[in-house]
Order: structure tokens, then sequence, then C-alpha cells
């Protein structure tokens, strides 16, 4: 698959099983995250793989956000669902650094999204599956103490990645942008 293909056929894959990557493409993923732009080469971001035994634990972790922020029961299953929904979960963390004034925490914060990305770019050109979801279940207090984040870090993504069970034969779209753009004469 060229560049060009995989940056405009990519899609979120929501049903994942086996296999997942081994360590040697995981470390693609990684490479491909640290190789994102990023102003002042300050790597704002940490990944925190979790996999196998790891599941069990994080589907705890969800449910503890759903405790914390009285979310009811049709979240509670949600949130056994997303945990094993995928045989490998990386949690992404923007790691920002509010006293440097040459690159502000919203650029930061930019950089540790371009770097989920890129690994799930990475990962599909590997033939791997994902996923990136965030809503109430990157808030919580108990996920944010286990992933060691600070005050000011931001959970920015729990990226599920796997191979899709069932392969969805889409059409690939051709977008309109005209909708999107415009030029300053």
């Amino acid at each position: 698959m060229d560049a060009l293909e995989l940056l405009t056929s990519r899609r979120s894959e929501k049903k994942l099983a086996e296999p997942a990557p081994n360590k040697q493409q995981l470390e693609y993923l990684f490479q491909s995250a640290l190789h994102v732009p990023d102003h002042g080469k300050l790597n704002p971001y940490h990944f925190i793989v979790i996999e196998k035994e790891g599941l069990a634990k994080f589907e705890k972790l969800l449910e503890s956000v759903v405790d914390e922020f009285d979310l009811g029961e049709e979240r509670l299953r949600k949130a056994k669902s997303i945990a094993y929904r995928a045989p490998m979960v990386i949690a992404v963390i923007a790691k920002l650094n509010e006293e440097i004034k040459k690159v502000p925490t919203w650029e930061q914060e930019l950089t540790a999204g371009c770097a989920t990305y890129a690994m799930q770019l990475a990962a599909k050109a590997q033939g791997f599956d994902n996923v990136w979801i965030t809503g109430p279940w990157v808030n919580g207090s108990e996920l944010r103490k286990a992933f060691k984040c600070e005050q000011q870090d931001k959970v920015v993504a729990l990226l599920l990645i796997g191979t899709a069970g069932e392969k969805l034969e889409r059409d690939k779209k051709i977008l309109d942008t005209d909708s999107f753009i415009s030029y300053l004469e």
C-alpha cells in the first residue's frame, strides 16, 4: 500500500481480534509517533500499552469512570465491551509543560494527537486495524492515576488495535473538499 492509498483509505474498525502487533511491529508504531512534527523537540507524550492480563485491569479502570461520573448501567456495559474490543490498547498521554512559553500547551497536545494518528497509519500499513476513542473514559481519576498523569496532562487517546474480525468491503470514498477550502487572494 503506497502512502497516498494509506492516507485516503484509513477507516476506524470497532470490532478487533487477534493478532495484535508483536514487539517488532509495535516498535514501528512508536518510531512513527516519534517522527511527527514537534516544535521544540519536547516529545510531549507518553504511551501505555495494555494487552493480555492488563485488559482486566483496564476494564476495572473504565468501570471506575462509570462510578465516578455516575454514567449509568448502559455505560457500565460499554466499559466491559471497550476493555475487550481489541487485543491491544495504547493509551496516549499528552505530557504538557505549561512553563515553555515558546511552545504553548495546545501545540504540545496537537503533537500528541499527531503521534496517535501516526501510530494508526503505521498499524494500518502493517495490516492491523484500529479505532481511536476518547469520551468520558479519559477523564477518570483512577485511570489517570494508573497512567501516572500529572494534573496538567491529558489522555488524548485510547487506541484500540488488532485485526478486523469482519472486514467490511467499503467503497473508496472520494470526499468533496470544496466546502473545507478557500484561498486567500
